[in-house]
């Protein structure tokens, strides 16, 4: 019994054991509300199905969380990322709009391209600004946030632009191998950024610079290069989450595309386990995290929670998230419920525990 209890305790002391099973009441709860929740069919050789629709949705996201958790291991912060994603994609929208053939593969590529270089550009703004000239990443990002956003409206003109683009669409709505495109790419995005983190030495530079980073220029750490560079990282996945919630629905919107989406990021990041205050980072938690995100929209819709109470709902259910996760509030609350069973301590109790 003692030793199932360890193993028990062990368990839950790992990093995505709460997270896991948060997600796993969240789809639990779905699935007493609609039996048919977790159900996945064929159809046309493609895989349907309400959990290959969370896996689909929650790509973009996992994408932006990438990057946001490079950022956040450094000790910085990028709230820039929302309106990158607009800017990608009222880039390449714009291109394909104004071509003669907007189905033609090499007219897509450009148009992806051209979204990609721009946001690399912004991306080398932040890391200018933070690693090179000192200004705190909040104000740095909190520029290109509200700038980025108009310069994307400037783009679009104010207005949305619509593309009946087939190789753009299925950047957010196509298939391969029965699975969504964009859960390819974004498993393809994780599986690069763990292998540059996890199997070099990057990662672990990545975490000295978060953890002191006057330490690990005076070990010889470039800080300010890798600073730049997490940003320029953070920036280019922003762009290609751009892509795909412009595919998703054909159009680019400079006002409403990637929409808080920062928010949403640094939220997965923190529910996987990446502390704000930088240096230890987890890629797999931030995967976690953006699911749970995700699977938590879902079911505010499947449970017909209505608009004015979703978001309240939301923000209550990632309090409890970070809550149940936190070590600190676990180890209050076990101290807390210990003296509630064994009852007030007597004076004389206090008295004959005191140490001669």
């Amino acid at each position: 019994m003692s030793s199932a209890a360890d193993r028990l305790r062990t368990l839950s002391g790992h990093r995505l054991f709460w997270p896991a099973l948060v997600l796993l009441i969240l789809l639990a709860a779905n699935t007493v509300h609609r039996p048919g929740f977790l159900a996945v069919e064929v159809k046309d050789g493609h895989l349907y199905g309400t959990p290959i629709d969370i896996l689909r949705l929650s790509a973009p996201l996992i994408l932006v969380a990438l990057g946001m958790t490079l950022v956040i291991a450094t000790g910085g912060i990028d709230l820039s990322v929302g309106s990158i994603c607009a800017i990608s994609g009222a880039i390449a929208c714009l291109y394909i709009s104004e071509a003669s053939d907007q189905d033609s593969l090499p007219t897509v590529l450009t148009a992806l391209a051209m979204a990609v270089g721009a946001a690399l550009v912004l991306g080398a703004w932040n890391g200018v600004l933070v690693a090179v000239i000192g200004i705190q990443p909040i104000i740095a990002t909190l520029i290109l946030m509200v700038a980025g956003r108009g310069l994307a409206q400037l783009i679009t003109e104010g207005q949305i632009i619509t593309i009946n683009s087939g190789p753009y669409r299925a950047i957010g709505l196509g298939h391969l191998l029965t699975l969504p495109l964009a859960i390819l790419i974004a498993l393809a995005a994780a599986l690069l950024v763990a292998a540059f983190t996890r199997r070099t030495a990057l990662g672990m530079i990545v975490e000295s610079v978060g953890g002191n980073a006057e330490a690990s220029r005076l070990a010889g750490i470039r800080s300010g290069r890798v600073v730049f560079l997490v940003y320029v990282v953070s920036a280019v996945c922003a762009a290609v989450a751009g892509f795909m919630m412009t595919a998703n629905v054909s159009s680019a919107d400079g006002n409403a595309a990637g929409l808080w989406v920062e928010l949403d990021a640094i939220l997965a990041v923190v529910i996987g386990g990446t502390s704000l205050a930088g240096g230890r980072f987890y890629l797999s938690g931030t995967v976690l995290g953006a699911l749970i995100i995700q699977t938590l929209t879902t079911t505010v819709y499947a449970m017909n929670i209505s608009p004015q109470t979703a978001l309240l709902f939301k923000a209550v259910v990632v309090i409890a998230v970070c809550l149940i996760q936190s070590p600190a509030f676990r180890a209050r609350f076990s101290r807390r419920r210990s003296r509630a069973v064994s009852g007030p301590t007597s004076p004389q109790r206090e008295k004959e525990q005191v140490p001669a």
